[in-house]
């Protein structure tokens, strides 16, 4: 059976607005985590885009997708730094960047619906599991989260042009390991992530 994302999980909630919220970048080896709030001002509105988890749409579906939520709902981002991530760990980064986005958006919400097991401390909310694929306000932040991460990443290419971030987005892909190696790591690594971590361990030895 397919999942599609509605505002089903919403409506039951029975609150007038409802922020979804989710990130994007847990796993790459550099950059920011990026985490997104969006609310759908009403739920009774024509959506002429594909909402649905980032991951299972083409760039083009979500680039049009972003294009149309950010023009019409309120959202927000949040991140947190490569030293942060290395200071708190990944997923309290994560939880971290979820409560910016959320404190960030210009209407606050009456509850938010946050993708995953947990939810944020600083967050009301109710965590919704694979809620990306479930519920449309979730979809959309996660749309919102990908597509504004990517877009960090391609502008830290122009300045780092040797690790291919434009197109691997800093995850460990087979070029981003061999530029590693070759080129060393940057500010923008994230040192307590496996294959970053022991490059910097092999410099001590």
């Amino acid at each position: 059976m397919v999942v599609v994302a509605d505002f089903s999980i919403e409506n039951e909630l029975g609150q007038n607005f409802i922020a979804g919220c989710d990130e994007a970048g847990r796993g790459p080896l550099c950059g920011p985590v990026v985490a997104a709030a969006v609310i759908f001002p009403t739920r009774d509105i024509e959506i002429p885009v594909v909402i649905r988890d980032s991951k299972k749409m083409s760039a083009t579906q979500r680039a049009t997708a972003y294009d149309w939520i950010t023009k019409n709902t309120i959202w927000a981002t949040g991140q947190c730094t490569p030293a942060e991530i290395d200071e708190l760990n990944i997923l309290w980064a994560s939880m971290r960047a979820m409560e910016r986005a959320v404190a960030s958006l210009s209407r606050a919400p009456d509850i938010c619906l946050v993708d995953g097991n947990r939810v944020p401390a600083g967050v009301q909310g109710q965590a919704v599991v694979r809620g990306d694929a479930k519920s449309l306000s979730i979809a959309a932040a996660s749309i919102v989260a990908k597509e504004t991460r990517d877009k960090i990443m391609r502008e830290l290419a122009t300045e780092f042009p040797m690790y291919g971030w434009e197109r691997n987005a800093g995850y460990p892909t087979a070029q981003h390991l061999t530029a590693i190696e070759k080129y060393g790591i940057t500010k923008h690594h994230r040192r307590t992530f496996g294959p970053v971590k022991k490059i910097l361990e092999n410099y001590l030895n």
